[in-house]
């Protein structure tokens, strides 16, 4: 399966977006509301310069304490994203997940954020995956 099937099934696909100078507590207010694991930081909305995760939050809350809840995202955010494209194959994507130790990725598409990308949606989609080819062998082993 490849990226752009994976995103086409996703109920909602618009990528959630903070700009630069956000605080830290309207991000994480953000995660809350929209029950998401990231946000992408942009000042366009289709150039991604960081992503802030659950994790980049609770991670510095356990080094500082509360007081990063009044930082900008800028502070807290990855820089250095890793993306896939729209054509990219889920189990590459998931295979950069797992070796970079983080669970969201923007889609690019000629320079362009289209998409973004969770492990949950990747190992979902490897689920279905499986289940339609257990479906379609034993359709050929009983003969249906």
């Amino acid at each position: 399966m490849q990226v752009h099937q994976i995103i086409r099934s996703k109920p909602v696909a618009a990528v959630i977006t903070v700009p630069p100078g956000t605080s830290v507590a309207d991000a994480a207010r953000l995660l809350a509301e929209r029950r998401i694991g990231a946000v992408v930081v942009s000042a366009d909305g289709k150039t991604p310069q960081g992503i802030l995760s659950e994790r980049d939050i609770v991670r510095d809350l356990g080094r500082r304490g509360s007081v990063c809840l009044e930082e900008k995202v800028d502070a807290l955010m990855t820089r250095n994203l890793i993306s896939c494209a729209p054509g990219d194959n889920a189990d590459t994507v998931l295979e950069k997940m797992t070796a970079g130790r983080f669970r969201h990725m923007p889609v690019m598409d000629r320079g362009e954020m289209v998409g973004i990308i969770s492990i949950g949606d990747v190992v979902a989609a490897r689920i279905s995956e499986l289940a339609m080819e257990k479906d379609a062998l034993e359709g050929m082993i009983k003969g249906n």
